[in-house]
């Protein structure tokens, strides 16, 4: 008792020194070290001391020896503690948590230091990769581009074209296996109507198809292809969103991608298909609108005015129609250079004329002129049935109630070499019509002889939704009409295409149709053939030649704009140009609005034709899965780890007591 009474006081004398804990951590990292070092463990106090050393405990096995005493001396010069005193100590074989991280610590830093590696890189590491990569979803690139949405309108209650408007998907081309809930990319020259409907019928979100930049560069085969495509596609009802986009280089880079990454997957392995799809870069399309609506209230207006004849009252009228709107797959890229810019410019141009003639007495005829540019003609000629309605049936002054010698209707007379009179029955000898359709033959035959003309007898149809020829509104209503135009079937689809163009619009060909109409039109009035005019003399020459320029710039002006019935507002510009032209050479030109009944509405359109698209680069979803995973191993990996700490820490010991023996 008297030997531990000293051990204990001078052991908390040391601890109550000044720095004397700091001495007393110094004499225990020293012993530390010359025990692993393998050698005796000296007294800290005195190492000259010898078996009385105060520091040395006799309950300790491995206490140090003094100098000049062995172990076995040592331990029997001391007393034995009573077992019932605890040693103030803790014993070497449970040491506290603190000294264990102390000499893991100790380990570390010598595998630290063996190795090429900072201990901060090796902490950090899956921090920095988390920062380095890229945000998922969001994407680290996107391009926006302008869409144009397929036709959405109901017609006599039926419905057309495209019924929703909303898109947000993954992008995938033709290509590629599974296409279901995919936006399916396709370009003008890989597309067919067999893969549209590949696409329809595995649930496609959405057909985006790019066109080309320069339409005048595609080829003529792949043109003649999609005009016939059209019609097929806008006669089926689709609850799928079909686009279309011009192409840029981005939006071209991206099809590309696409393109690759579905074509990757056919060709090979799960594994390497795995891998891929795990390392590739997506697409995700989005569109910036919303659904699509019907539109109320919207207008269609048409435009007339006339250049009356000299003479009595009841002077004969000669009706000269043309639609001036458009029709395609999309509304917005429907600028209709032949169909029926054509038709417009050439009612223009008669205009012009006419009015020359009918500036001065000597060549103002006894015929009433009425110039009528149609709106809705697309949509069953609307326009064209209304006005006749309002003229014919609520109405005591027209001159469609009086004396009707014909009525021309003007549609798709800018190409080709050939020109059709189409009739829904065929003008009897000794009308005014029938002089007409003489006076064409005439004036092909002998002044343009590289025309071919023809008649095309066609019966009206009522059983179908839609009137083959405008003039066909006029034959019901009973007045003499017919439809000139190079164009033998009405099925033709050249007059209802988004290819219909500028350049596919000859200005030559068009210029000599204009002659061609006008001159018979003109021998037909002032009876030229009857007062022995020789039918290879044309009539306008010099000064009232027909001006290429003047048709040409028309035609560049319809051109220039896209004029779908849908997108044609009667506050707009273009009417409001039209009126001003027609203003210039023809008396009482006014608009004529309709709109569609809100009981039973004879046509229906619907909004959100043109939006705008976002293409975002993402990761595809097996990525973020793939991701958790790595995630969730590198978690529990560092959780068995500390749980586990002593087993490692003794695992890692014995493998450095390996190396370094």
């Amino acid at each position: 008792m008297v030997q531990y009474s000293l051990v204990h006081q001078e052991v908390t004398m040391n601890l109550q020194l000044p720095g004397g804990s700091a001495r007393a951590r110094g004499d225990y990292n020293s012993q530390q070290a010359a025990r692993r070092a393998g050698g005796p463990r000296r007294c800290p106090q005195d190492p000259g001391a010898g078996a009385g050393c105060p520091t040395r405990r006799p309950q300790d096995p491995g206490a140090y020896p003094c100098r000049g005493e062995s172990a076995g001396a040592a331990a029997a010069a001391v007393p034995a503690v009573p077992a019932a005193v605890p040693s103030p100590l803790p014993p070497r074989a449970a040491q506290p948590p603190a000294r264990m991280l102390e000499e893991a610590g100790e380990v570390l830093e010598n595998m630290l230091k063996a190795s090429c590696l900072p201990l901060g890189f090796i902490v950090f590491l899956p921090a920095v990769l988390l920062l380095v990569a890229p945000p998922l979803p969001a994407a680290d690139a996107a391009h926006e581009f302008t869409v144009y949405r397929m036709q959405q309108y109901d017609l006599q209650g039926q419905p057309y074209g495209t019924r929703n408007a909303v898109l947000n998907t993954e992008a995938r081309t033709i290509d590629a296996d599974v296409l279901s809930r995919r936006c399916v990319l396709m370009r003008l020259l890989d597309f067919s109507y067999e893969r549209y409907q590949r696409a329809l019928r595995q649930s496609a979100g959405a057909v985006v198809i790019i066109l080309p930049r320069a339409m005048a560069a595609v080829p003529q085969d792949v043109i003649r292809q999609f005009m016939e495509i059209e019609p097929e596609m806008l006669a089926m009802e689709t609850i799928v969103p079909v686009y279309f986009a011009v192409e840029d280089d981005a939006l071209l880079s991206i099809y590309e991608q696409t393109q690759a990454a579905s074509a990757s997957q056919g060709s090979a392995s799960a594994a390497e298909v795995l891998l891929h799809t795990a390392t590739a870069n997506g697409f995700q399309m989005v569109t910036s609108g919303v659904q699509s609506k019907a539109v109320s209230d919207w207008l269609i207006t048409s435009v007339e005015g006339r250049l009356t004849g000299l003479g009595g009252e009841d002077l004969p009228t000669i009706v000269i129609v043309a639609h001036y709107d458009a029709f395609g797959v999309a509304p917005w890229l429907s600028h209709g250079a032949d169909s029926n810019g054509s038709g417009i410019s050439v009612l223009l141009e008669l205009a012009r004329l006419f009015s020359r003639l009918y500036t001065y007495k000597r060549t103002h005829a006894a015929y009433n002129l009425l110039f009528f540019a149609s709106g809705g003609g697309k949509f069953n000629y609307q326009g064209t049935k209304r006005w006749l309605e309002d003229n014919l049936d609520h109405t005591d002054s027209s001159l469609l109630q009086d004396n009707v010698a014909f009525v021309l209707c003007l549609d798709t007379v800018g190409r080709g070499d050939s020109l059709h009179l189409h009739v829904s029955k065929p003008p009897r000898e000794g009308t005014l019509q029938h002089a007409f359709l003489r006076e064409l033959e005439t004036v092909a035959t002998h002044q343009f002889p590289e025309v071919r003309f023809s008649m095309v007898h066609k019966k009206i149809n009522l059983a179908e939704d839609i009137l083959a020829w405008e003039h066909e509104r006029f034959a019901i209503r009973r007045l003499p009409a017919f439809t000139l135009s190079h164009l033998e079937s009405h099925r033709d689809g050249q007059r209802s295409s988004i290819m219909d163009v500028r350049s596919r619009v000859d200005s030559k060909t068009l210029t000599r149709n204009t002659r061609l109409i006008a001159e018979a039109l003109t021998r037909v009035i002032y009876n030229l053939t009857e007062k022995g005019t020789p039918p290879d003399m044309p009539v306008f020459t010099e000064q009232m030649q027909i001006q290429q320029e003047q048709l040409d710039s028309v035609m560049d002006w319809l051109t220039n704009q896209p004029r779908a019935a849908q997108l044609v507002d009667k506050d707009g510009t273009f009417l409001s140009t039209l009126e001003h032209y027609l203003s210039r050479y023809l008396k009482e030109v006014k608009q004529h609005h309709i709109k569609a009944d809100k009981r039973d509405p004879e046509f229906v359109f619907y909004d959100q034709l043109k939006q705008v698209m976002n293409a975002y680069r993402v990761k595809p979803a097996i990525f973020d899965l793939l991701l958790a995973v790595c995630i969730s191993a590198y978690l529990g990996m560092a959780y068995t780890a500390v749980q586990h700490f002593d087993l490692l820490y003794k695992s890692v010991q014995r493998l450095l007591k390996a190396k370094t023996q």
